[in-house]
């Protein structure tokens, strides 16, 4: 009888080197993988709300896979930025930028007395600024309108995987 197959166990210096190689450079501050492919790669991390320095990072989910950047970089220089902001409810995004900043301040360290990141989603005070900032917390389980809007845009671009199994 064959003996069952167990995936590979993954350290955190495993995933450090697999985001920068997806990066294409060394991650500036802490972070975990909160979304994977199929075959285990990172697709989205988690940044700690504060540089190794102690420089604020306001942008809390990252989207690191490749494929996923490059179709949202499609979507972004085609105007999706603007249609994204044209098509959201103003009073929902406003909501989901006070919720993610809530998210990203309840992580930073009690007694912490520097300076700290500010805004929403990626750091943006109100509007839309980053279609991946928005999708990469979407993935994570963030309730995100832009985020929806670029999953349903991302069904018409060619063969696009569908990380969150919908």
């Amino acid at each position: 009888m064959d003996a069952p197959i167990t995936p590979p166990i993954r350290t955190a210096a495993d995933d450090r080197e697999v985001v920068a190689g997806l990066l294409g450079r060394s991650p500036k501050g802490l972070f975990d993988v909160v979304v994977r492919d199929d075959a285990g790669v990172p697709v989205v991390i988690r940044n700690h709300p504060l540089l190794e320095d102690g420089r604020p990072m306001p942008t809390r989910f990252w989207l690191v896979g490749d494929d996923l950047r490059s179709w949202i970089g499609t979507l972004e220089s085609t105007g999706g930025v603007r249609a994204a902001e044209a098509d959201c409810d103003p009073v929902e995004l406003a909501d989901a930028h006070a919720r993610y900043a809530t998210e990203r301040d309840a992580a930073i360290p009690e007694g912490h007395v520097g300076h700290r990141p500010s805004g929403g989603v990626g750091g943006t005070r109100q509007g839309v600024k980053c279609l991946h900032a928005h999708y990469a917390w979407f993935l994570a389980g963030g309730d995100d309108p832009v985020g929806r809007w670029v999953h349903a845009r991302l069904k018409d671009l060619p063969t696009p995987k569908d990380p969150s199994g919908g």
